[in-house]
């Protein structure tokens, strides 16, 4: 089963109102596992970022000024997407932000299978807090390094927990860290040994024979 675990950060919190992707990042699960697979792209918005933007992001406008529209990365986006479910955390946000891009192209909005890990943490923890930043402590993920959001930082970070979120890692599966898109399946093998003989063969009644007369007053024969 593949799944995309995505991210984007933005000039600010309304697409209606005219603000853009800066940063787009996916993360690729197979069965629940990261293959090593990832995508990103930083964006020029064709505006202004507010400060207030910057101020989450560390994204200014001067930085963004030479890097791609989203129409020229559209398709090699939704290649990477392709017809996975995608997993997001307030997915309203980021597919909103998504298909608004999208339609900008007169192109289809996206219809694949959402997953909102922000839903399923307060349908788990009822009350608790579900920000990603609390959803890592809970699970006791490493985030020291996320002074500011990027979107492929949160993607990794969001892969963690979305396995939490659904049991954590199954045992005997390790992903094998050497760039290779491969899962390694722990096997216990057992060496088989042929069945032995219920009855005994003349050469061991004989040698029975010789060990028992050589006993001094064996209880069974009493």
């Amino acid at each position: 089963m593949r799944e995309i675990v995505l991210d984007t950060e933005t000039t600010g919190i309304d697409h209606a109102s005219g603000h853009r992707i800066v940063e787009v990042a996916c993360v690729e699960l197979v069965n629940h596992i990261p293959t090593g697979r990832t995508y990103q792209q930083y964006l020029n918005p064709g505006r202004d970022v507010p400060a207030e933007a910057v101020a989450v992001h560390g994204l200014t406008a001067e930085f963004l000024a030479d890097k791609p529209r989203f129409e020229e990365i559209a398709d090699s986006l939704l290649q990477f997407i392709g017809d996975a479910p995608l997993v997001m955390h307030n997915a309203e946000f980021d597919i909103g932000f998504l298909n608004a891009e999208l339609a900008r192209l007169g192109r289809p909005w996206l219809t694949t299978t959402i997953v909102d890990t922000l839903q399923m943490a307060r349908r788990k923890f009822p009350g608790a807090p579900a920000s990603l930043d609390a959803l890592c402590r809970r699970f006791a993920i490493d985030n020291s390094t996320r002074t500011k959001h990027g979107a492929l930082l949160d993607t990794e970070l969001l892969a963690e927990v979305y396995l939490e979120l659904v049991g954590g890692r199954q045992a005997g599966l390790e992903l094998i860290e050497s760039g290779a898109e491969a899962i390694m399946i722990a096997q216990i093998r057992r060496e088989t040994r042929p069945p032995r003989p219920h009855q005994p063969t003349e050469a061991e009644l004989a040698a029975h024979a010789l060990l028992v007369a050589k006993l001094n007053a064996p209880v069974w024969l009493t």
